[in-house]
């Protein structure tokens, strides 16, 4: 079997077994061709060698920064664990190379401060005003991930329960609760611009999409890039210096509730984390927070103080 035949039999896998969305099995695929663009002609796939992977991570450095060739390293072990897994290679050529060693990252978060301001930030004059204020409140309220709220539903949302059905990666399900703030801000926009937007288009006899929770202003699904875009403005208009973006939400929303005291285990559950210790990248935010209340409020701190 060639390289790109077993390429294209792995993404179809990621697919219809594995629910991956199209853009991560997009991802898959770039990643899997720059390393089958290496050769003349696509080769056999149970004639790689280590070498022929040791040869294609060495020139990624050079062009690529850790993270990414770890990323692109992750990609080939995931093709080959699976090409083995179903028989089609009896051994991993990948099984005893490394990738670069990457450092945790810090998730960028807003103050309490910041998003108040943040969820200041849309005005009247705003041409979706309504909708711009209940994603944002929506994505502080839930901690959800921007691709899960463009792909709601408004079948999704209990409105009067104050639960969202979330479909998450791997097309997996949770049940998030939302809060009353982000409730009424939804209500509002459906009563008003949804309701508007959609009589207009189906008035002109154009197509829409009146299952999607929020809409853009042709009546249909918003894209991510779209909600980025205007969560961008709106945290440049609140005047804070820091990137704003829907995962700078869903980092604050989890730094948040673990400074007011929530469990790691209860966080994990509602960002739909499949492994505690994807969570846990947050509980350093925790510790530095505990640390100032304690050099607040303990005694030996307020001495450290002074000293």
């Amino acid at each position: 079997m060639k390289l790109t035949e077993s390429i294209a039999l792995f993404c179809r896998w990621l697919e219809h077994e594995k629910g991956y969305s199209p853009h991560t099995i997009a991802g898959y695929r770039r990643d899997l061709l720059e390393f089958d663009s290496q050769f003349e002609d696509s080769p056999s796939i149970e004639r790689l060698s280590a070498q022929d992977i040791s040869k294609f991570i060495i020139g990624l450095h050079g062009k690529n920064g850790p993270s990414t060739v770890a990323s692109k390293v992750s990609a080939l072990r995931s093709f080959f664990r699976y090409l083995q897994r179903q028989s089609i290679i009896s051994t991993n050529p990948i099984d005893n190379i490394s990738g670069p060693k990457v450092g945790k990252s810090i998730p960028n978060f807003l103050t309490v401060d910041q998003v108040f301001a943040l969820l200041d930030a849309p005005q009247a004059s705003d041409r979706f005003s309504h909708r711009d204020q209940a994603i944002l409140e929506l994505l502080y309220s839930t901690g959800i991930r921007v691709a899960e709220l463009v792909s709601a539903d408004l079948d999704d949302l209990d409105l009067k329960g104050e639960m969202l059905r979330v479909r998450g990666k791997g097309n997996k399900e949770r049940l998030v609760p939302v809060g009353r703030p982000a409730v009424e801000a939804i209500s509002a926009y459906q009563r008003g611009e949804r309701t508007a937007l959609l009589s207009k288009q189906l008035a002109q006899g154009k197509r829409v999409d009146d299952q999607a929770l929020f809409l853009n202003n042709r009546g249909t699904r918003l894209t991510t890039r779209s909600v980025e875009r205007f969560v961008d403005k709106y945290g440049q208009r609140a005047g804070i210096q820091i990137p704003v973006t829907p995962h700078a939400l869903r980092h604050s929303f989890a730094t948040h509730l673990l400074e007011m005291g929530a469990d790691l285990r209860s966080v994990q559950e509602l960002l739909g984390h499949a492994s505690l210790s994807t969570t846990q990248k947050y509980t350093h935010l925790t510790l530095d927070h505990l640390s100032r209340i304690y050099d607040t409020s303990h005694p030996l701190g307020d001495a450290k103080r002074k000293s």
